[in-house]
């Protein structure tokens, strides 16, 4: 029955050859047929579609402005959002919604002005400090000492935190003086939040673990949460937080060794004058508008100049 089955096709099916190459002939590769489409060539009969975005081109593209150096407004701003979107349940912590708002514009500013290192540096001050808030917030507010909204901080303490630092980004930016001066905007930068960080840490452990707390200008034992008051436990956690934010920042090459030491005493010696005028002037008649943001302008300007003023006399002296 299969022998006369196939006795009477009239039409058989012809089975097109299989051709090899002789590159293809090869004793340790299998061999190709070239009548088979390869994938190349099917890619090719595809319809062809322009919209199309491409995952990988993004992602080259991202990593382009992210390590783009030096860093441009475009690089700034694209990093900035990107991890602003990812950090944004520590954010929502410490800041309130416009708070965000201001940290964003200096993130932006920072990371033109200094790159990923200034930006991680800005990071860095922004946990550390926020962790401090949050120490023993109970307590604190039920003695009335501890700051509004459960320590989120608002755009005027954004801008009271970072006002010089701000100041020493710009003049990065548009490259005022030569690459000395560069170099001290730079410490600037840091010694700012140096001093800030410092200020944050000991008034915050202050008031949750300091057992003696003493009046600046007078030595008189006063209540925590006094303006002007110090602490030793205050104190020492102060100097530790700027000796970590300062080692950070020549961790990731912004400054030496030596500058370090310059952004601790700096902090150290601004922290002393803040409590001073703290103490002295905030809240007496005539002195309304010396509120915590105008102290903290004050404050971090101290420690950026005396920075600053510090290195050039070692420059001048030395000639480091």
């Amino acid at each position: 029955m299969a022998l006369s089955t196939l006795l009477h096709i009239k039409h058989p099916i012809l089975l097109a050859p299989l051709y090899f190459s002789k590159s293809q002939i090869h004793p340790r590769k299998p061999l190709i047929p070239t009548s088979i489409p390869t994938l190349k060539s099917h890619n090719k009969m595809l319809p062809h579609r322009p919209n199309a975005i491409s995952t990988q081109g993004v992602l080259s593209e991202a990593m382009r402005l992210i390590q783009s150096a030096p860093p441009t407004w475009q690089s700034a701003l694209f990093s900035n959002l990107s991890i602003f979107l990812v950090g944004s349940p520590i954010l929502v912590s410490g800041l309130s919604l416009s708070g965000i708002f201001a940290a964003f514009l200096l993130g932006t500013l920072t990371w033109r002005a200094f790159g990923p290192s200034g930006f991680l540096l800005v990071a860095s001050y922004f946990i550390i400090g926020t962790a401090a808030t949050k120490v023993k917030m109970a307590q604190k507010e039920a003695q009335g000492v501890a700051e509004k909204r459960k320590g989120r901080r608002g755009p005027g303490s954004v801008i009271g935190s970072s006002a010089a630092g701000c100041v020493c980004a710009f003049l990065s930016i548009f490259q005022v003086g030569d690459e000395a001066f560069l170099a001290l905007w730079r410490l600037g930068f840091i010694a700012s939040f140096c001093t800030k960080l410092s200020d944050t840490v000991s008034s915050e452990i202050g008031k949750a673990y300091g057992k003696t707390t003493y009046l600046v200008t007078t030595f008189k034992v006063v209540p925590r949460g006094t303006e002007g008051a110090v602490s030793a436990e205050g104190t020492l956690a102060g100097l530790l937080a700027s000796i970590l934010l300062a080692s950070v920042g020549c961790l990731m090459g912004e400054i030496n060794v030596p500058e370090v030491v310059i952004c601790v005493i700096a902090s150290q010696i601004a922290n002393v004058g803040e409590s001073i005028i703290g103490a002295a002037f905030q809240d007496k008649e005539g002195f309304q508008w010396l509120n915590n943001d105008a102290v903290n302008v004050i404050n971090i300007s101290m420690g950026s100049i005396l920075a600053v003023l510090m290195q050039l006399v070692i420059l001048q002296k030395w000639g480091a």
